[in-house]
């Protein structure tokens, strides 16, 4: 598979920045992602991602670092940070960047680390990628976690996106989780096939945890529906 967000981040890096990375899905038109804002210092980060940054403790793992910002701020704070992403240039582009441990890794495969803090940031639920498959990836996050460890990771509630009916609910798929997204990703003259991102909202985010014997908190909303979690290992 084309490593269109390596190469996107890898052009901006290298100053050959001549446009953006678009997205669509299943459920919504075509939308630009600029690439400018994967190089964001802390102060333009929305205020989801800042408060798990400043929640962030002892040896933190970033899941899906991709170009690097969390990682290198929570660096400069002089915290012991390991990036991951299964996008060979992002991690490039982190080096570059100044990020001492980054690694072209999938979570799946990462063993005998243990980590304080996990963040999963910037729709941290997409890399479950569907419903069926977020205990697999919990239980992979637990048996990383130090003891009196904590998974902070951010999803959305996508009820916004569907239509109403009169009786106040939301007309979702009869055949997935509304959630369940299907991405493309378009950056010049490449495309991706499609891959599966998930959305999680917070009760079914709760569920899932109470079955995988994890705890579960909200701690802090943003404006979009969004919102940040805290996962701990249940007592």
């Amino acid at each position: 598979m084309t490593d269109i967000i390596g190469i996107a981040l890898l052009d901006y890096y290298n100053r050959n920045y001549s446009e953006d990375i678009f997205t669509e899905t299943n459920i919504s038109e075509e939308d630009e992602l600029p690439l400018p804002y994967l190089f964001r210092t802390f102060v333009e980060m929305p205020k989801i991602e800042q408060k798990a940054l400043k929640s962030a403790k002892g040896k933190i793992l970033d899941v899906g670092c991709g170009a690097g910002s969390h990682s290198l701020y929570l660096q400069e704070k002089g915290f012991d940070v390991m990036a991951i992403d299964t996008s060979k240039g992002a991690i490039e582009v982190c080096k570059l960047r100044g990020v001492k441990n980054a690694e072209n890794i999938d979570l799946l495969q990462l063993q005998g680390e243990s980590f304080d803090t996990i963040l999963l940031l910037m729709n941290g639920t997409g890399i479950f990628q569907n419903l069926e498959n977020t205990s697999k990836y919990l239980q992979q996050l637990k048996s990383l976690l130090s003891p009196n460890g904590q998974i902070l990771i951010d999803s959305s509630d996508l009820q916004y996106m569907y239509d109403s009916t009169e009786e106040g609910g939301i007309m979702v798929p009869a055949d997935r989780y509304y959630g369940e997204l299907e991405f493309t990703m378009r950056y010049k003259d490449m495309e991706s096939e499609p891959f599966d991102w998930l959305y999680l909202d917070e009760k079914t985010f709760e569920n899932i945890c109470t079955l995988n014997n994890l705890n579960f908190e909200v701690i802090a909303r943003g404006e979009n529906f969004d919102y940040l979690g805290r996962i701990t290992v249940g007592k």
